[in-house]
């Protein structure tokens, strides 16, 4: 049988949301596989993952307590959670997982050795919405790992009763000076501080929880309003919602690209909309007017067919396309025709073609018999 969730965590099954997640980040610097080299370290950081990312989640975890199994839906689908992500690298702070976060969390001041940044970076999503959504605008909420500003110091490093005081190895300058004696003479170099890292700083008491950086690896819910009309590969910046920054520096911002799934019905271009309808060839003769769905929840569109229509002819309505970003306009729909033939007829209706036929002075194949039609076979 499967592990118990909660054991893998190693909290109890009243464990409060905050307890769970310290009990994630305190295994996880003991299982990541950066910190810890036995063979099994990636399948138990794995297993670790898999629990913490049921009972993170409210929905998740409800399903767990009630079934004792684990919900299908990955994390940011499905009915356990909000809009499907697609985690992208851009601006070099995206994210996939867990592990990059922690793998990040572990480089220490910012990962960068020389000259790093205490600043956030920039992260990316891709979040996959309907035409449906779009047309409408829709909020969603999406789910994703980042370096988040440490609960227990707000973000600023220090412990309580502690202090940031200056850097004794640099004295504040953030940089060492060393001299290296040479053939050519005494040469000087200079090199980035490493006990403050650059920074000209250092804490005398530093939090436990996230070892004097001011962040740590959180899994982030934030709810994004999409506003209707929005384009496919357009952008959202929520601001602040990025990698936090180190001992209370600037986060960088959430990067949101909205990445439209393509519709059964309708195809988009632009602000238009393009659709296909089939009618009869009496309806292509005579006109007609008939009802078809519209973009928008319960919205029945009439669409009046011309009288003498051909097939493949486009029929335009007007002001029923998309709405257009940040307007109360819309663009147009263009209804393309498609008209069906029948492949089988009735007596009387092949009598009413026949008579139709005469009257237009068209000449047309005479009715055959199924005997005759099979003789034609043969032959």
């Amino acid at each position: 049988m499967a592990r118990d969730l909660y054991e893998i965590l190693g909290v109890t099954r009243d464990a409060t949301d905050d307890e769970i997640k310290k009990a994630f980040r305190r295994q996880a610097r003991k299982l990541h596989p950066d910190v810890n080299k036995s063979p099994n370290a990636e399948e138990e950081f794995k297993e670790l993952n898999e629990a913490y990312d049921v009972l993170s989640d409210a929905n998740k975890r409800a399903y767990y307590d009630r079934t004792g199994s684990t919900p299908g839906a990955g994390a940011g689908q499905g009915p356990f959670g909000g809009g499907y992500v697609d985690f992208e690298d851009i601006f070099g702070g995206g994210f996939g997982s867990m592990g990059d976060i922690f793998s990040s969390f572990f480089s220490g001041m910012g990962g960068g050795g020389a000259g790093a940044r205490r600043e956030g970076r920039d992260m990316g999503v891709g979040l996959r919405l309907t035409l449906e959504e779009v047309a409408q605008g829709v909020k969603k909420e999406i789910v994703y790992d980042r370096l988040a500003p440490c609960p227990d110091c707000d973000g600023t490093g220090v412990s309580e009763g502690g202090k940031e005081v200056t850097c004794s190895e640099c004295n504040g300058s953030g940089r060492v000076y060393s001299v290296q004696r040479t053939f050519l003479g005494d040469m000087r170099t200079t090199s980035t501080c490493t006990a403050c890292e650059g920074t000209g700083k250092v804490i005398d008491k530093p939090c436990p929880e996230c070892e004097g950086q001011g962040r740590v690896p959180d899994r982030q819910r934030v709810t994004v309003e999409v506003p209707a009309g929005i384009r496919d590969s357009q952008q959202l910046r929520i601001t602040g919602f990025g990698e936090a920054g180190l001992r209370g520096a600037a986060s960088g911002n959430l990067i949101v690209t909205c990445r439209i799934q393509p519709h059964d019905f309708f195809e988009r271009e632009g602000d238009d909309l393009h659709a296909i309808t089939r009618i009869s060839m009496v309806q292509a003769a005579l006109g007609a007017d008939i009802e078809i769905d519209g973009i928008l929840p319960d919205e029945k569109l009439s669409v009046a067919i011309p009288e003498g229509c051909q097939n493949d002819q486009v029929v335009r309505v007007k002001g029923k396309g998309m709405p257009k970003f940040k307007s109360d306009m819309r663009g147009d729909l263009y209804v393309h025709v498609s008209v069906v033939i029948p492949k089988k007829l009735t007596k009387a209706q092949r009598e009413l073609l026949e008579q139709l036929a005469g009257e237009l002075g068209e000449e047309y194949a005479e009715a055959r018999s199924p005997l005759e039609k099979l003789r034609n076979v043969f032959n």
